[in-house]
């Protein structure tokens, strides 16, 4: 093994962190160094532990007892990127229960740069049980151990016990642990050797445990029979029969694809029926296609059984005495929207409830004959993304009674759909040429064949045969593709397209579930069908060969393999990823984040695994993310048209004008967006609301302009306690504004605070120029004759406007509510909240200084003499392309520690210099303030990392290319930066 050479200064960093971690937690430390406990919490997944210690390792050692597919699958990405940079690695497995698959094992063996091995239990006489994770990097040893074997529940999902740690080469410990490790490798057999045998005994024991579940399931032991609602259609089945019960008759179910819609309609009207809340009579199932209705009606037939009597109405299914005759009718609505079928044999209350799946596509003409015509007691709609439709509002038809609402998160945080691992890989590039180039011979090249089918066999799928959806650009790409690897021999695959018949897709669906017939699929290639409505839960990979059009339809065809089937762990799904503008979206629809902000868009594509919830995960190979983070870059998210539809949605969903609080109350985009558009929501409203009629003079507009931008954030709440004091008509504003402050938010006023808010409210805090002029009229607060600040009389003459008083209250509600909710813990004697983001203006106004600065005074940092605080402001870039030996500029050496540097012609000895490195003596405050991509003209926000104290290193140097001089200054942060974040903001440029 590696031999470690002596570090004192690492052995220093593992010392602190052994204290902190175990005597006393407020002793700084450097995380990188110490002990941390690994559980899968939020944030915390064991699988993301190991990600990182892969990524940064020299060399890697595992020894754990069992090893499934689910468990190797999430690495994979990593663990080719280690392949490719030669990293050398041993894995140590077991036989012990035959648990391991031998899959599984296969892929791991199938890296050159591994090594693997099998300790056999039976020739030692004991079982193998350990857990353990090393990695070698930079004369130090990382050890994960505990609880976590390498499967998919133990590293993403289960609870789980797990201490990292990091040792010397003089440790105990480690000499321990490799000392195991050894003599359990030299005590193991090759796997090669042992692979055929091994398998032998797997499968056996495989068949053996198939056929006790079989008996069981024959003797009904432990086994129920009987289908029950999952959470969400528990609480749908419950909010349909309240809407009911109040006299409602039509409702809305918004529920993510693979959820149960269907079944869940099917309880429902199970048990409207059986409590008699409707009485019982004919139901009408409708959609635009038979597939859909015949996977409907098996569905209803496992709920109600033989009893009742269902029936096919379609073009193929046309008799219509049969379809007359029937309890439960699943039609076409091409069929029902002829009048010769509908009105010849239905009557208007023919059908006591009538259910409509995708019912976003209710818009169309032949829908609303149909809708028109019956009058059902219960009319429900289906679907995964009623908003879609820009051109029909889908709510109004149903009432705007939403009974149940869950998105793709929420269903995996539930454990609803089957777990995926998303794969963003790089497209083939020819030539230096990416796949931007949208040639139909490039799309279609052999080499480009070749290398879909290279990835397509390494990233693998879950089950004993693949059974792949592709989802292409055009008809023509999915023929030639679907032709080209049918020449090869290995595969087997159909194209199919809207201008196949209905007969040809179900029989492609049947080729592809089949296991044992001679011309059974393993692809079918597509473009236009099964994005929606189409269920085959068995499909195990999912490839994407075309550019994402939206985050609606990628969700749609990622959802195409979330639905759960017998022997499927999880799904893969590959999406090879090219020079598109839109990659942006990639991220957004992972995430769920609606936020807009780029920012958080870039963070989401960063920690990957930490935004997704339960065992699905997600890979970006390094190519794929500096795609996506250009795109990101030359986004243009703020677009008013994008927020008005946006906005447009949420008003279709409520059925009435939105209030800026509906808009986090439902979960849409951040109304901040708009502020920042447009200045304040009213304004939004004005221009492009048609409905909406209030009408404010200048002052009362540039009074809500000020709010809307300066206080809604919430970032600090004392000017929404002053504002909601006056809105209230507090009699002693000052005092009371005091009390409030301390006795609810714990926030004690003194003298500078105070001169800071009057000063932000007599628009003094501004300065001069064109940020004080722009809002002039934004005086809040006047000297009385008592000399104390009271309201002035041009804010109190415009809250006599009712509507203008309405307005100003509900953006302060607002704000308020956003303060709790994201920036009330913030740290001790300072409004901040670490690791959220704030402005230069931000920053001077909650330092509480009296005059804001613009960026060019501050110019990287400044000192204010009046409240002895010292901001830094960095932005962080890394220049891959500057020798270590010459990159000065500011850098972090590890979360706990930075280098940063002064301003240009500056020595040791300059005075700005010297406060910073007297600071401590001196009593100033510094704090430190980090932005990732300073060149991002909508995002103006830096992190907050929090107070920096001087470690005394202060170097002065000639910069580069010029005589000026400059200091390299070194800060220790009190408190580490959060890992993510600092993986996050120390990453390469991409």
């Amino acid at each position: 093994m590696t031999e470690f050479g002596k570090d004192i200064f690492s052995t220093s960093k593992i010392v602190a962190g052994y204290n902190w971690a175990f005597i006393d937690s407020r002793i700084d430390s450097d995380l990188e160094y110490s002990p941390q406990f690994i559980s899968n919490n939020a944030g915390n997944k064991v699988l993301t532990a190991i990600e990182r210690e892969l990524r940064n390792c020299d060399e890697l050692f595992i020894s754990v007892a069992f090893i499934t597919k689910g468990g190797v699958a999430p690495l994979l990405g990593t663990l080719k990127e280690l392949e490719n940079r030669g990293v050398k690695g041993r894995i140590l497995t077991t036989d012990y229960l035959l648990f391991s698959d031998p899959a599984a094992l296969d892929m791991l063996n199938g890296l050159s740069n591994l090594e693997l091995r099998v300790f056999r239990t039976a020739e030692a006489g004991k079982g193998f049980h350990t857990k353990g994770y090393m990695f070698y990097k930079d004369n130090s040893l990382r050890i994960i151990v505990g609880s976590s074997n390498l499967t998919q529940a133990a590293i993403t999902k289960n609870h789980e016990w797990n201490t990292r740690i990091v040792s010397t080469a003089d440790g105990q410990f480690a000499a321990d642990i490799e000392s195991e490790f050894e003599d359990l490798w030299n005590t193991s057999v090759c796997y090669d050797e042992y692979r055929d045998e091994y398998a032998v005994n797997y499968k056996n024991k495989t068949h053996e445990r198939k056929e006790l579940d079989r008996i069981c399931r024959t003797l009904d032991l432990g086994y129920s029979k009987v289908l029950n609602p999952n959470i969400m259609q528990h609480h749908f089945i419950a909010n349909v029969e309240r809407l009911l019960l109040r006299g409602e008759k039509r409702t809305l179910l918004i529920s993510a694809t693979g959820t149960g819609k269907t079944f869940a309609s099917a309880f429902a009207v199970r048990d409207i029926f059986a409590k008699s809340i409707i009485a019982r009579g004919k139901v009408l199932f409708l959609s635009h296609r038979e597939q859909i209705n015949k996977q409907a009606l098996k569905s209803y037939a496992r709920i109600f059984g033989k009893g009742v009597r269902m029936g096919l109405l379609s073009g193929s299914h046309c008799d219509m005495a049969e379809a007359s005759s029937v309890d439960f009718l699943f039609s076409t609505m091409q069929m029902m929207a002829k009048d010769s079928v509908r009105e010849m044999n239905f009557a208007k209350d023919e059908f006591s409830i009538i259910i409509l799946d995708e019912c976003h596509r209710t818009g169309a003409g032949s829908y609303q004959k149909i809708i028109n015509y019956f009058k059902p007691a219960l009319l429900l709609g289906m679907s995964a993304s009623p908003e879609r439709t820009d051109d029909f509002d889908v709510y109004s038809l149903f009432d705007h009674n939403i009974a149940s609402e869950i998105r793709l998160q929420q269903a995996l945080e539930n454990d609803m759909l089957c777990p995926f691992h998303y794969y963003g890989i790089t497209d083939l590039e020819i030539d230096g040429a990416g796949g931007d180039v949208r040639d139909f011979c490039f799309l279609t090249s052999d080499s480009r064949v070749e290398y879909i089918i290279s990835k397509a066999e390494y990233f693998g799928y879950s089950g004993d045969k693949v059974r792949g959806l592709v989802f292409c650009s055009t008809k023509s790409e999915s023929r030639e593709l679907s032709r080209k690897l049918n020449e090869t021999g290995k595969y087997n695959t159909i194209a199919l397209s809207g201008d196949d018949s209905q007969g040809m897709r179900e029989n492609a669906i049947s080729r592809l579930l089949s296991n044992s017939k001679e011309d059974a699929l393993d692809y079918i290639f597509t473009v236009d069908i099964f994005n929606e409505g189409v269920d085959i839960p068995e499909i195990n990979q999912v490839i994407m060969l075309r550019p994402t059009e939206s985050p609606i339809i990628f969700v749609q065809q990622l959802g195409r393999g979330l639905r759960k089937a017998e022997g499927k762990e999880y799904v893969i799904v590959l999406d090879f990823i090219a020079n598109y503008d839109n990659n942006y979206m990639i991220p957004i629809a992972l995430s769920g984040d609606r936020t807009g902000n780029k920012d958080n868009i870039r963070r989401s594509l960063m920690e990957g695994n930490n935004v997704i919830s339960g065992p699905s995960t997600i890979y970006f190979d390094e190519i794929s993310k500096k795609r996506i983070y250009a795109s990101i870059d030359a986004a243009k998210l703020n677009r008013i048209q994008v927020l008005k539809q946006e906005y447009q949605n949420l008003k279709y969903k409520l059925g009435r004008i939105p209030s800026i609080s509906d808009f986090d109350e439902y979960g849409e985009l951040d109304p901040l967006r708009i502020i920042e558009a447009s200045g304040s929501y009213h304004e939004f409203l004005l221009k492009y609301e048609s409905e909406y009629d209030v009408s404010l003079d200048s002052v009362q507009m540039e009074m809500l302009e000020f709010v809307s931008r300066k206080f809604a954030s919430g970032k600090r709440v004392h000017e929404l306690v002053m504002l909601n004091l006056i809105l209230n008509d507090a009699e002693d504003l000052m005092q009371d504004w005091e009390i409030v402050m301390s006795a609810k938010y714990g926030v004690e006023i003194d003298y500078i605070v105070r001169t800071n808010i009057v000063n932000v409210f007599t628009n003094e805090f501004f300065g001069i120029g064109a940020a004080r002029e722009t809002f002039k009229n934004c005086i809040f607060l006047k000297v009385n004759e008592h000399g104390e600040y009271d309201v002035s009389e041009m804010f109190r003459s415009a809250l006599e406007c009712y509507d203008f008083r309405t307005q100003m209250r509900e953006l302060v509600t607002f704000g308020l509510n956003r303060y709790m909710r994201d920036y009330n813990r913030h740290e001790p004697d300072t409004a901040f909240v670490l690791g959220k983001k704030y402005t230069y203006e931000d920053v001077c106004r909650l330092l509480n200084w009296r005059q804001n600065q613009v960026a060019t005074n501050i110019g990287g940092y400044k000192y204010d003499e009046h409240t002895h605080t010292y901001p830094v402001f960095i932005n962080y870039h890394k220049s891959d392309d500057i020798s270590d030996t010459t990159k000065y500029e500011d850098r972090f050496e590890s979360p706990s520690n930075l280098i940063a540097i002064s301003k240009s012609k500056r020595t040791t000895q300059s005075p700005d210099v010297q406060m910073a490195l007297n600071s401590v003596e001196r009593g100033v405050r510094m704090e430190l303030f980090v932005r990732k991509n300073k060149d991002d003209k909508e995002s103006k926000e830096f992190y907050y990392l929090g107070p920096i104290v001087p470690t005394g290193f202060a170097r002065q140097f000639n910069m580069p290319n010029t005589d000026a001089t400059a200091v390299e200054i070194g800060y220790h942060l009190l408190k580490p930066v959060e890992a993510n974040l600092y993986e996050y903001l120390t990453e390469g440029e991409l």
